[in-house]
């Protein structure tokens, strides 16, 4: 019996006949429809001529749910999910070279509707004429017609690693566009071993039954990957699986995967009736899975730095996105909606009627931890998350990990049910500097994480203690209060025959006050404007002249210049207390950490260097009303950096004197 990887190695051999019409980036387009075929071919041939009867008794159009009917006999009594009404097999298609295209295209057709869905996402009549155009078709379907896929040769399971398999190597093969909907195998295994390795005690129960949700599937290789864990640890569980992707391409791959894997039999047999499903559509605009509230696990990989302005408009219209009422983040990076809509589809935590709650891991990268200060709508989802005990874990992962580009990538571990030593805390790993080179490159992926790096961070996560490269922080140690820090605006006083002209074109009917201010007040600047205001409005009152406050603003404008040693410009005075105004251009703001007292952290902090400074106490948080915006961030660089003192000033200068001896050789070879 052959093995999976030998099968996968056939099947990679036979993308070489596509070689001139297509390029290797575009093997998959179809290499992997026709394993699809070729198994579901293998699967139903037992009941074939049995389905082609009952469709012929049926096909008159008057019966209703045709569809289940005929994935019946093809199951032989149990439902198998799908099936195929056309005579035609691959042994049929391989004896008529000449009409390869017309009866292909024929024997796809002949599938349940839920299949052909999947070959319109495929688009593959496209690759059909193309392959017949190039006179490629008839050798691919020929070749095909010799793997022996046959279900009591190849199981489930073993079907489901040929195709795991292929689409790791074609995305592979893809490079420069892999990432889009590919996560790096190992990066999905680190995942999955800190969401699900916790949860052992749960995911190891006899008649488990549970649901893996991934709202940005791709083609399917984190809702795999999870499937296969908890597998391993229980080959008696239910593992339903539930994904949803925009990309028609990544949909049908992991649809076909879904389909591949499922044996509705051994189910029946189970008494798991559940179905895994994957679904076409924008997650954000369109929830396919709003039929089922929760899910126990979810993963996901959105994508990075992708803007979400077509879909602003709907979603604008909602008093809340998956359940969050606060602001949503920018419009040009909407990562952080998918984190909303997953969080939305936590299970509540009720032990009494065992429902363990929800566990998430997710990918990010940078951006999410520190875009947007206090008050921004990224700040406010990482607020509304740690003051909800939702955040667990962040992994720092090294660069040039991922196919389309080298940033440094997140994995954020949210959950609703943190265990009791938990509580309160949030666990940063520190993974950067732990890789294995490639080797060779993969598009921008240069890098990988071996199996004993997995295993190692896997049990860093588990011991929840502080080392070098594992730090544990309140939850609040993420949080400060953005205050606005301002200083008296200072205004020298003084009437010149500029400043007069210039508001007497405004104003003309002012001439014969501001020449009796002139008279009574001078030319010499006065460094006290309130002083000089009173004055001014003295003599504006004796000469019956009536302020508007555009005539005071623009008579403060003309006369008056900032002057650093000027006495303070006072707002107001209520009961001995007074009030500067402040001075716009000198508006500073600092971040409080808000475990500290506000007025302490400003008289230690500020007011030694700044001692006419005072704190703007009009603004306050929209949330809790005190004074400040309340932000959140993580600085994760700053958190785990490491001080390396510079190099010795001698051994700098040595090294410049032997690079200049150097350049003088040089030249002396050209010009001698």
């Amino acid at each position: 019996m052959a093995t999976h990887q030998d099968l996968s190695n056939f099947i990679w051999q036979i993308a070489d006949l596509l070689r001139g019409p297509y390029r290797p980036p575009q093997y998959e387009r179809v290499m992997l429809p026709m394993t699809v075929l070729r198994r579901f071919d293998w699967v139903l041939a037992p009941t074939k001529e049995k389905v082609v009867k009952r469709y012929n008794q049926l096909k008159d159009g008057k019966t209703k749910n045709l569809d289940s009917i005929l994935n019946t006999v093809a199951g032989d009594g149990v439902d198998l999910g799908f099936h195929n009404h056309c005579p035609y097999d691959f042994a049929f298609l391989k004896g008529d070279p000449d009409n390869i295209a017309r009866h292909l295209m024929d024997y796809i057709k002949g599938f349940s509707e839920n299949v052909q869905k999947v070959f319109e996402r495929f688009e593959f009549e496209k690759e059909v004429e193309k392959l017949d155009e190039a006179n490629r078709l008839y050798q691919v379907v020929s070749k095909f017609a010799d793997v022996d896929l046959h279900p009591d040769r190849v199981d489930n399971i073993a079907m489901g690693l040929v195709f795991e398999d292929l689409i790791r190597r074609f995305n592979e093969a893809a490079n420069e566009t892999a990432g889009d909907h590919f996560t790096p195998r190992e990066v999905i295994r680190l995942m999955v071993s800190i969401l699900l390795e916790p949860d052992t005690h749960i995911l190891t129960k006899k008649g488990l039954i549970t649901r893996v949700f991934d709202p940005a599937c791709g083609t399917g290789g984190m809702l795999s990957e999870a499937q296969n864990w908890i597998r391993e640890h229980n080959p008696g569980a239910h593992v339903n699986v539930y994904g949803q992707d925009y990309n028609p391409r990544s949909f049908a791959i992991a649809a076909s995967d879904l389909l591949i894997k499922d044996d509705p039999i051994k189910r029946k047999k189970e008494g798991n009736l559940s179905i895994s499903r994957v679904e076409f559509g924008n997650t954000l605009l369109d929830d396919k899975f709003s039929d089922i509230p929760a899910f126990e696990y979810l993963l996901a990989n959105p994508p990075f730095g992708v803007d979400w302005k077509a879909e602003q408009k709907e979603i604008d219209k909602l008093s809340s996105f998956r359940g969050y009422a606060g602001k949503l983040p920018r419009v040009n990076d909407g990562a952080l909606l998918f984190l909303l809509h997953m969080i939305g589809k936590f299970q509540q935590h009720k032990p009494s009627e065992d429902k363990h709650g929800s566990r998430c891991a997710i990918v990010f990268n940078g951006s999410p931890l520190f875009t947007g200060g206090a008050g921004s709508g990224e700040s406010e989802i990482r607020r509304w998350i740690i003051e909800r005990d939702m955040l667990e874990a962040i992994i720092g992962l090294p660069e040039q990990m991922f196919y389309n580009t080298g940033i440094g990538t997140f994995v954020w571990i949210v959950t609703n049910r943190k265990a009791k030593e938990r509580k309160g805390k949030i666990q940063l790993i520190d993974v950067r500097d732990r890789w294995e080179p490639m080797r060779k490159s993969l598009g921008n992926k240069r890098r990988y994480l071996s199996d004993e790096i997995i295993d190692a961070v896997t049990r860093e996560h588990g011991a929840f203690k502080g080392t070098k490269s594992c730090k544990i922080f309140d939850n609040s140690d993420f949080g400060y209060r953005r205050i606005t820090v301002e200083r008296p605006l200072r205004l020298r006083f003084q009437i010149t025959a500029t400043s007069k002209e210039k508001f007497l074109d405004a104003v003309p009917e002012f001439f014969d006050a501001l020449e009796v201010m002139e008279r009574e007040l001078g030319t010499d600047p006065y460094d006290d404007w309130n002083e000089a205001w009173d004055e001014v409005q003295r003599i504006a009152k004796s000469e019956g002249i009536k302020w508007t406050a555009s005539s005071k603003k623009l008579f403060r404008q003309c006369f008056t210049e900032v002057d650093p040693k000027a006495k303070p410009v006072i707002s107001s005075e209520k009961k001995g207390v007074i009030v500067f105004e402040a001075d716009p251009a000198l508006r500073d703001f600092e971040n409080v950490p808000i475990k500290e007292d506000i007025h302490d952290y400003f008289k230690r902090e500020v007011v030694p260097f700044v001692s006419d400074a005072f704190i703007d106490l009009e603004t306050v948080d929209e949330q809790d009303g005190e004074v400040g915006k309340v932000g959140y961030e993580i600085n994760f660089n700053r958190l785990f950096f490491k001080y390396q003192p510079p190099r010795p000033l001698e051994k700098i200068d040595s090294e410049l004197e032997t690079v200049e001896k150097r350049i003088l050789e040089l030249l002396k070879e050209v010009t001698e």
